[in-house]
């Protein structure tokens, strides 16, 4: 057996304190003060004429924090395995509380729109509909309706009941935007089967009452739809300063359709095949994060409709999305925290900011949400910057009491 030597953190085994005692005295892993130890603890130090020093008495520096966006068939919660302490468990539960509460302003998000449209409709004033745009819409409630899959899969029991939320009150825009005949019925009738049965299969999955081959088939689904959509969507947002064309939607869904048999054949390497999994939360991601700048066209198009639309949903989009903010951070999820971000900034705030310039809501409203913006924004911030201290204090002093109790025998 190769004898082992130990060391301090602050002085190397050559250092003339410790000459005598590590080059006269060498010392056995089997001696009884390791004895309490249920294996080899990582601190200790192999020494041959031919090695270097080396000390292991400090881990490295939070390696098992990833950002993992692209695998959805696992909680990022398990790449903190050095967090698994009371510490951080009160973190999770607290994170979880904020999304979980995400689910009020959600909840009423679509809510003072729909009261405004069902007036209008009422009214019979149709064309004050037209301020929303029915192709943001169905890009919002695509989006939310991808990410419901990518949180069923991961267990983020709050984020899914987020995502349902938004499925639901956006349809019900719809719904009213068809009746003012702003959305063509075709586009209408296709959205609500796939709605349906989205909604049908995610909560039959997450219960654990669907076929494992009706899921693949369901997600395959979901990339190929959300990656031809995408681009088509984009484009068609700024019709006619482009021609009007499904050529971007067309090869985007030929590209989709390749990746996805060539992931399913088993010819792909396996980054190859965790990618085109991934793929589906990006482009739900990006959906959503592109409904505030088909908003913001619409505003530009159309400043004149723009009192059709509802500053309290805006504040409530912006109070939603930053709810989520703290949970996406502490489970290290990129793409997550990528689309609350956007969705605070741009789609909650920056149509607050629009509603402002035009003079629709008063001063007060706009800085009061500005400050209380500003004040959120740097709180999740600061707090996964105090998770990271408690984590890794956590971590490191076991390891360095153990390296005392050591020395001291």
């Amino acid at each position: 057996m190769a004898n082992t030597f130990l060391s301090t953190p602050f002085a190397p085994p050559h250092h003339p304190r410790h000459r005598n005692r590590f080059q006269h005295h060498p010392h056995n892993t089997n001696f009884s003060q390791f004895k309490h130890l249920k294996s080899t603890p990582s601190f200790l130090l192999n020494l041959s004429p031919s090695s270097h020093f080396r000390l292991y008495a400090f881990p490295p520096r939070r390696h098992n924090f990833a950002l993992q966006a692209l695998d959805s068939g696992a909680s990022n919660q398990g790449s903190v395995s050095g967090g698994r302490n009371q510490s951080y468990q009160q973190w999770d539960s607290l994170t979880a509380k904020f999304s979980a509460a995400a689910n009020i302003p959600f909840l009423l998000l679509q809510m003072p729109q729909i009261i405004l449209n069902a007036r209008n409709l009422l009214s019979g004033n149709k064309t004050a509909l037209s301020a929303v745009p029915w192709l943001g819409m169905l890009t919002s409630l695509l989006g939310n309706l991808s990410l419901l899959s990518y949180f069923a899969k991961k267990r983020e029991k709050e984020a899914m009941v987020v995502q349902t939320l938004g499925v639901v009150s956006t349809y019900v825009v719809l719904v009213q935007l068809a009746l003012a005949e702003t959305m063509p019925l075709p586009y209408f009738f296709a959205t609500s089967v796939v709605v349906i049965s989205g909604l049908v299969l995610n909560f039959l999955n997450y219960f654990g009452l669907l076929n494992a081959g009706l899921w693949r088939f369901w997600e395959d689904f979901i990339t190929i739809g959300g990656l031809s959509v995408l681009p088509q969507i984009m484009w068609s947002t700024f019709v006619p300063y482009v021609p009007n064309s499904i050529l971007p939607g067309a090869t985007a869904f030929v590209i989709a359709v390749l990746a996805v048999t060539l992931a399913r054949t088993g010819k792909l390497s396996e980054k190859g095949v965790k990618f085109v999994g991934g793929i589906s939360g990006w482009t739900a991601t990006l959906l959503f994060m592109w409904m505030p700048v088909s908003q913001m066209w619409t505003n530009y198009l159309n400043p004149e409709n723009m009192k059709g639309l509802s500053a309290f949903s805006m504040l409530l989009a912006m109070l939603g999305n930053g709810l989520m903010l703290p949970r996406a951070l502490l489970i290290r999820d990129f793409m997550w925290f990528t689309g609350s971000v956007w969705a605070t900034l741009f789609y909650g705030y920056g149509n607050l900011a629009c509603l402002y310039f035009l003079n629709i809501i008063s001063k007060e409203f706009f800085l009061a949400a500005t400050a209380g913006l500003v004040s959120w924004i740097g709180y999740p911030l600061n707090l996964i910057a105090l998770i990271n201290t408690v984590t890794d204090i956590s971590v490191t002093m076991p390891r360095l009491r153990q390296c005392y109790v050591i020395f001291d025998s």
